[in-house]
C-alpha cells in the first residue's frame, strides 16, 4: 500500500502563520485590556485627599510568558506613593481597604475573553 500526501508542507506553514498571528493578536488584546484596567483602577482611586500621586503610580507592562502574552498591572513602587498599593487595596489595622485594582480587573475580564476569542478567530481565517 502506498499513501501519497500532498500539501502537508503548505498546511503546516499555514498553521504556523496562524499561530504567530494568533499570538500577535492575543498580545494586542491583553495590552488593550491591561490599559483599560490601569485607567479604571486609577480613576476609581483618584480624588482621595491623602493619595494625590498614587493614581499616576499605576502602570502596566505586557510580556511574553511561558503560556503566552501576560500583563502585570499595578502601582510602580519606584513612583511616588506606589509602595502604598497593598495597603490601599487591602487595608490595614488602621485603614479600611480601598479596592480599585481588583474591581477594575473584574470589570474588564469579559472584554479580555472577547478579545482573545476574536484574536483566535481572525488568526484561523
Amino acid at each position: 500500500m502506498t499513501v501519497v500526501v500532498t500539501g502537508a508542507q503548505a498546511t503546516a506553514a499555514a498553521l504556523l502563520r496562524s499561530l504567530a498571528q494568533a499570538d500577535r493578536l492575543a498580545t494586542t488584546a491583553v495590552a488593550v485590556t491591561a490599559g483599560k484596567v490601569k485607567r479604571g483602577a486609577a480613576q476609581r482611586i483618584s480624588g482621595h485627599r491623602y493619595l494625590p500621586a498614587y493614581p499616576s503610580s499605576i502602570t502596566y507592562t505586557v510580556s511574553r510568558g511561558a503560556a503566552g502574552p501576560e500583563a502585570e498591572i499595578g502601582p510602580d513602587k519606584g513612583r511616588p506613593q506606589g509602595p502604598l498599593g497593598n495597603l490601599i487595596e487591602y487595608g490595614s489595622v488602621n485603614n479600611a481597604p480601598l479596592p480599585h485594582l481588583g474591581p477594575a480587573l473584574d470589570e474588564n475580564a469579559d472584554d479580555l475573553v472577547r478579545g482573545i476569542t476574536i484574536a483566535i478567530a481572525q488568526a484561523l481565517r
